[in-house]
């Protein structure tokens, strides 16, 4: 009797502590794949915790072998989770979570690919996971889980404009669908059975449970939204890369639009994905807005043109940044210097042209035309601290529970745009600082 009631204070508790910071919320992503450095990480990591209710660390995978969580911090092993959980001693306002897939544990392996979803398959290795989360939320400390889970994604739809785009829909009127997966109505249950059985393991420990769905991944296919609901305490929309330098080499555009845009497929934007959403279940309350702290960059080439009026003929993605080291990716910093670079500087030196939205309602980008030798041309979409506090608004006005920020290591650390540490994080921060 003393058990049961000392389980059910727990449960109670810890809902208290979540409905207390419902409508402002901040969940703030941490993803170190970049850092090398378990003590770097948490200096950087810091200042921006004031500003956050969640902490999300990512990412952890799945073992294919034993179905159990795996590390995902090549070099750091587990010194890291216990660093950041720490954090926890000297900001106790702060809940943080391990996040799990998030596209991280993604491979060239088919086989390994479809781990995720051969451990839904399976009640054996449905436990086997269970039993390995509740092991590192007991020994690290963390305060619950994120499912990033990785489903199959949507192929992308290539986009065309004028003619094209009308011979397009007349061949679309013959073709078949791709199927993305066959038996999604079964991983659709099985995926509900396994956040069931999670939300069963976690309340005695008082553990908390979100879930994110990730870019291009169907939650019409995938995604039971009236059970869903039930067993997580928030769910996390990640509401960019609507398009995407690999996905879609040839055409560039805006990546993360509030709402659509004309000659643009109309699911690509905010609105719709949010409104998809309301539409399926009344629990606003868990629902929070993603938003990146980086732009998807394009290679312009000379039937790019001059003007960088998008949708632009592309080059594939832009050369990785110094930051990123990946291609098609640019950090908010390395995108705020290149704007503010001096005129004199040529070649891949060059300054960045920055074409703003007045209407608040697509986004930001910038642009560097090709030289004469058809060299160093570059289109970036790309968050600032104006187009996130838009975005912040939104999320307000449509009774959502705050705003996610992918991630921390993508916003300006070290202050290099001018506006202090963390500017994209501290204008989202500064909206709902308003409505308190």
């Amino acid at each position: 009797m003393l058990y049961l009631k000392l389980h059910l204070f727990v449960i109670i508790f810890a809902n208290l502590q979540i409905s207390q910071v419902r409508g402002a919320n901040i969940f703030c992503y941490y993803d170190t794949q970049r850092i090398s450095d378990v003590n770097a990480a948490i200096n950087y990591l810091e200042p921006a915790l004031q500003f956050c209710n969640f902490l999300i660390y990512g990412y952890a995978g799945i073992d294919s072998e034993t179905y159990q969580v795996k590390s995902l911090d090549y070099g750091l092993n587990y010194d890291i989770y216990q660093a950041i959980t720490s954090l926890k001693l000297k900001h106790n306002h702060l809940k943080v979570l391990l996040s799990i897939g998030g596209d991280r544990d993604r491979t060239e392996d088919l086989a390994e690919d479809n781990k995720y979803l051969k451990l839904l398959e399976n009640l054996s290795s449905r436990n086997a996971f269970i039993n390995s989360i509740q092991s590192i939320i007991r020994t690290y400390g963390f305060d619950g889980l994120d499912m990033a889970w990785q489903f199959p994604k949507n192929p992308p739809r290539h986009e065309h404009s004028g003619f094209r785009k009308y011979l397009d829909k007349l061949m679309n009127l013959f073709r078949r669908s791709p199927v993305i997966d066959e038996n999604s109505a079964l991983h659709k249950e099985q995926f509900v059975s396994l956040l069931t059985e999670l939300r069963q393991s976690l309340n005695p420990m008082g553990a908390i449970m979100t879930m994110t769905v990730l870019p291009h991944v169907s939650a019409e296919l995938f995604l039971d939204v009236t059970q869903i609901v039930n067993h997580v305490d928030f769910i996390i929309l990640s509401t960019f890369d609507y398009l995407t330098p690999y996905r879609d080499p040839t055409i560039a555009h805006y990546t993360a639009p509030i709402y659509a845009v004309s000659e643009h497929d109309p699911s690509h934007n905010i609105n719709y994905d949010v409104q998809y959403w309301l539409n399926h279940t009344t629990a606003t309350s868990k629902l929070v807005l993603g938003v990146p702290a980086y732009g998807r960059s394009w290679t312009m080439i000379k039937k790019s043109g001059i003007t960088g009026h998008p949708p632009i003929t592309a080059g594939g993605p832009a050369r990785a940044g110094h930051r990123t080291l990946t291609a098609g990716l640019l950090s908010w910093p390395e995108i705020c210097v290149k704007i503010h670079q001096n005129k004199e500087l040529e070649g891949d030196a060059a300054r960045f042209r920055k074409v703003s939205d007045p209407t608040k309602r697509f986004g930001t980008y910038a642009y560097r035309s090709v030289d004469e030798n058809n060299e160093y041309g570059i289109w970036v979409s790309y968050e600032e601290p104006k187009t996130a506090a838009n975005k912040a608004d939104y999320a307000h006005a449509r009774n959502l529970s705050g705003v996610a920020l992918f991630d921390l290591s993508m916003d300006d650390m070290t202050g290099e745009c001018g506006e202090g540490n963390y500017s994209i994080l501290k204008s989202i921060y500064n909206v709902f600082k308003k409505f308190k």
